[in-house]
């Protein structure tokens, strides 16, 4: 078992308003899950949350807006939220996670205060037309170049169970190799009534042999995170985690679904005696 994780929260800025047709994601209207849709979150309430979260002990901060990517007038509110986050929690580390995006837009995220940009390629470029057909796999990819370009720092993953053969999963750990990101998140599907994709037939042990997988394809430079699914897919064995190589979690509720609540992750780690990273480079 590792000795130190890496926490993160996630803020969805913008829910639900998506009108891409991912059979994976309940933020698209095309399928019309039971969600919360809202246009923006206030500032106050995001800079709320990013307080709670430091004093939850998270590293990193995500800004998530719904959408295949950034227009004008989402980059202008991204902004100024980033920038809002980084005068009110200046020792969190901002994560934004937009979609597609140009180079241009990238820079400009970057000056608003923004460390990191998580944009993932969710699985493998020959798998992809068959979760998704509004967008292509290599706008996914290329974001992930501009980036790097850039000098934001990336995080990339993708998510497991969702159909996709063993060597779908192994083109995808290349390609994000290939990338080279500081951190990469890995969810597990979690089925919802309304898409298209009914279940996830991963088993527990599948799930850890996954994790696996990824840690001895990435390296053990990456930070490796267990993101969406972490509690439906592995229950009472959740923190096993830290045995396959995951050095990393979210720590309360995700976009549109509900994780535990930070002071039981808190516990729990501490239980295990794993210490808590103070920040993104110890």
């Amino acid at each position: 078992m590792i000795d130190k994780v890496y926490l993160c929260a996630i803020c969805n800025i913008e829910s639900g308003t998506c009108s891409e047709d991912c059979k994976f994601c309940t933020q698209s209207v095309k399928y019309q899950a039971d969600i919360q849709r809202y246009k923006h979150k206030s500032i106050e309430d995001i800079i709320k949350e990013a307080k709670i979260a430091k004093e939850n002990q998270a590293v990193g901060y995500c800004l998530v807006t719904a959408g295949a990517g950034l227009t004008d007038k989402k980059l202008e509110f991204v902004c100024k939220t980033a920038h809002a986050v980084k005068k009110a929690v200046p020792d969190i580390n901002i994560i934004a996670c937009n979609g597609i995006a140009s180079v241009e837009q990238l820079k400009e995220l970057k000056s608003a205060g923004v460390d990191n940009y998580n944009h993932n390629i969710e699985t493998s470029k020959e798998f992809y037309p068959s979760i998704c057909t509004t967008h292509d796999w290599d706008s996914r990819f290329q974001t992930c170049l501009n980036i790097k370009e850039v000098g934001l720092q990336l995080c990339t993953g993708g998510i497991f169970g969702m159909g996709e053969s063993e060597q779908d999963r192994i083109s995808m750990l290349k390609s994000i190799k290939e990338l080279n990101p500081i951190s990469v998140p890995i969810n597990f599907f979690h089925p919802n009534d309304a898409l298209p994709l009914t279940k996830n037939t991963l088993s527990v042990e599948e799930a850890f042999n996954l994790i696996k997988l990824t840690r001895d394809t990435l390296g053990d430079e990456v930070m490796l995170m267990i993101a969406g699914g972490r509690e439906i897919t592995f229950k009472e064995k959740q923190y096993d985690i830290f045995n396959y190589g995951a050095n990393s979690i979210v720590i309360g509720n995700y976009l549109t679904t509900n994780g535990k609540t930070a002071s039981t992750d808190l516990e729990n780690l501490k239980k295990l005696n794993i210490t808590i990273a103070q920040d993104c480079n110890n």
